[in-house]
């Protein structure tokens, strides 16, 4: 049986949708569009991220320094202490290397984008080396508070949403 149009449809479903017209906007438009845009949506600084990771990264430690021997300095405030680095040295190298890039004199979207690409790769280089310094050298660190901490640190990202 050979599939038939709908003959009953005022649809004509054979011929080619219509393209969509947009409107061009002139420059005082643009700048108002902008405007009202910045008032919405301010600017969120990466630095003050990285801030709220060191935060996090503070009351995870007090929070598992409670499950320790001694309260206070133990080993579970300190995994937590290595999980919260973990996250927020390579966040901090990242940002130094975007903030050279932008520092430089001939800044184009190319340049800024292979010092973003090679800003990642920096990072995920060092989270790794970081996580296989720690596995290897520290003896008896714990896992459970270090991941903990490393994640909470991570989702920081997540409270720029609430910041804005």
């Amino acid at each position: 049986m050979i599939p038939q149009k709908n003959r009953f449809s005022e649809v004509n479903d054979w011929d080619e949708p219509e393209e969509e017209v947009y409107r061009v906007l002139s420059k005082e438009e643009m700048a108002v569009l902008r405007k009202s845009n910045a008032l919405n949506h301010p600017p969120l600084s990466p630095w003050k991220i990285l801030a709220a990771q060191v935060v996090i990264t503070v009351l995870s430690m007090v929070i598992w320094s409670v499950f320790g021997e001694p309260v206070g300095e133990s080993l579970y405030s300190q995994s937590a202490f290595l999980g919260g680095l973990i996250s927020v040295l390579p966040s901090a190298l990242f940002l130094i290397r975007l903030e050279l890039a932008k520092k430089t004199q001939i800044l184009n979207p190319g340049n800024y984008l292979a010092a973003l690409v090679s800003g990642e790769f920096i990072k995920i280089v060092v989270t790794l080396m970081l996580f296989v310094g720690i596995a290897y050298l520290v003896p008896g660190v714990l896992w459970v508070p270090l991941l903990v901490t490393y994640v909470l640190a991570l989702k920081c990202v997540w409270l720029a949403w609430f910041w804005r």
